[in-house]
């Protein structure tokens, strides 16, 4: 599904639901206190990398540095992930197109079997931070300056999957920095260590190139705007599975406007084999600072080093 425009801010339909997101907070914190009933303890270390709102953060980049930094097998659930069609999921192929090992499906099942490994390399936790049935060494959430927390509200009424006060339980939170920050809506909690993160998104044309730009994430917007000379902007859902329909469409808009087509990596990954031949995605780099994996090597008490 697309993310709802009220997520973005209040408004009456945000309102409205306020009375159901008291009740989602009275479940979630109930779920979260069974779950946190005897956690599964690893014999290697877990960094979990989560967050505290419903997905288009911008996690998967920072997932695939951590995990590129220490050499580190990722877990994670790998959405619309698909036995039929072996399909794991569009964060999962990013990972692996990038050279990580990546396990989907049922977390648990797959830290025991990382466990029986003999490496003692730390295991990267992709999401979880709202999950306490398995214990993490350390908690890293990410935070986008650009969206904030949205209208500030918890699910269905805004993006926030449980209170900004949960951040106390992070060891830190990786802020990835924005042109069009929201400064009211960023207030972090004193006492945890913050680092920052940078984005560079790096079209794959020429900055006269005419360009019909489609995305399937949480949060387009903020694919469109770091893109020159769009001419079109096509929004699908979050995790849209495109069809031979759908490239035939946008091929022929992109024809008729004498343009290129171009999307995020994300999405290109879910493209039928075919249209990933000539369609291009625009390159996001994501730089954390170095201050960050210092600290994260001492948390670690400098038993790891990083790859190469």
């Amino acid at each position: 599904m697309k993310t709802p425009k009220w997520f973005l801010k209040k408004s009456l339909i945000a309102c409205a639901l306020l009375p159901v997101s008291w009740v989602y907070l009275c479940i979630s914190r109930m779920v979260f206190r069974m779950r946190a009933h005897r956690p599964l303890v690893s014999r290697r270390p877990i960094i979990c990398i989560g967050n505290i709102l419903a997905g288009g953060v911008g996690k998967t980049p920072i997932v695939r540095q951590i995990s590129e930094f220490l050499d580190a097998p990722v877990v994670m659930r790998g959405y619309k992930k698909s036995n039929a069609t072996n399909n794991i999921g569009d964060e999962a192929l990013m990972l692996s197109r990038h050279g990580l090992l990546v396990h989907t499906g049922d977390r648990k099942s797959n830290i025991i079997l990382l466990n029986k490994q003999k490496s003692d390399t730390p295991i990267v936790m992709d999401d979880g931070f709202q999950n306490p049935s398995i214990k993490k060494d350390i908690s890293i959430i990410v935070v986008d300056s650009e969206f904030g927390f949205g209208n500030g509200f918890l699910l269905p009424a805004g993006p926030k999957r449980e209170r900004v006060s949960a951040l106390r339980r992070a060891d830190a939170i990786i802020v990835i920095k924005s042109s069009n920050a929201r400064k009211k809506n960023v207030l972090l909690p004193a006492g945890v260590p913050v680092f920052y993160a940078e984005n560079k998104t790096i079209s794959p044309y020429k900055s006269n190139q005419k360009l019909v730009a489609f995305a399937g994430i949480g949060y387009p917007e903020k694919f469109f705007r770091r893109l020159e000379n769009v001419v079109k902007k096509i929004s699908y859902s979050d995790h849209y599975q495109y069809t031979d329909a759908d490239i035939k469409k946008l091929r022929d808009l992109a024809a008729k406007m004498d343009a290129k087509l171009v999307t995020t990596e994300k999405d290109w990954v879910r493209l039928p084999a075919a249209a990933q031949k000539d369609i291009k995605f625009a390159e996001l780099d994501t730089k954390i600072e170095k201050g960050f994996f210092v600290w994260l090597k001492e948390k670690l008490n400098g038993d790891f080093q990083e790859k190469n």
